[in-house]
C-alpha cells in the first residue's frame, strides 16, 4: 500500500511539472525572446541598389546566415516572441552582383515616397 501511494504521488508530481508550460497563471510575467538581427522598415529604406557590401553591412549588421555556397546572398532572420503569444518572424535576403547590392527580398518592401511637387498635382491640373 505504501509503495502504491508513493507511485501515485510520483506520477502526480511528474504530471504537474510537465503541465506548468501549458498553464497560464494570471499575473505571471513571461519574458520576451528575441533572436537574430533586428530589422526595421527604416533600415530597409536605406538600402539602395549599387551599395557596397560594407555599406549594406553598416546599415543591417552582419548577416545571420553565412552561406558558403552562395556568397552573393546574405540572409537576415529575426524572430521575437512576446510573452506567451505567437512568435513574429521576419526574413530579409540581400543579393549582390559584382560586390554591389542588386536587390533584396523577404518580408520587407521599399517604401515609395512621392516627390513633394507631385502631391496634389492632380487637383491643380484639373481646376
Amino acid at each position: 500500500m505504501k509503495e502504491l501511494s508513493r507511485a501515485i504521488a510520483a506520477i502526480c508530481v511528474i504530471l504537474i511539472a510537465t503541465s506548468c508550460e501549458t498553464l497560464r497563471f494570471p499575473g505571471v510575467h513571461r519574458i520576451n525572446i528575441q533572436q537574430g538581427n533586428v530589422i526595421s522598415q527604416n533600415m530597409v529604406d536605406k538600402l539602395k541598389p549599387g551599395m557596397t557590401r560594407r555599406q549594406v553591412q553598416f546599415v543591417l549588421g552582419n548577416p545571420i546566415i553565412d552561406d558558403q555556397l552562395d556568397q552573393d546572398r546574405w540572409d537576415y532572420v529575426y524572430s521575437m516572441k512576446v510573452g506567451g503569444s505567437e512568435p513574429i518572424k521576419v526574413k530579409l535576403q540581400v543579393y549582390f552582383v559584382d560586390n554591389r547590392l542588386s536587390h533584396f527580398g523577404g518580408n520587407f518592401r521599399p517604401t515609395i515616397e512621392l516627390p513633394v511637387d507631385s502631391v496634389g498635382s492632380d487637383e491643380t491640373a484639373s481646376s
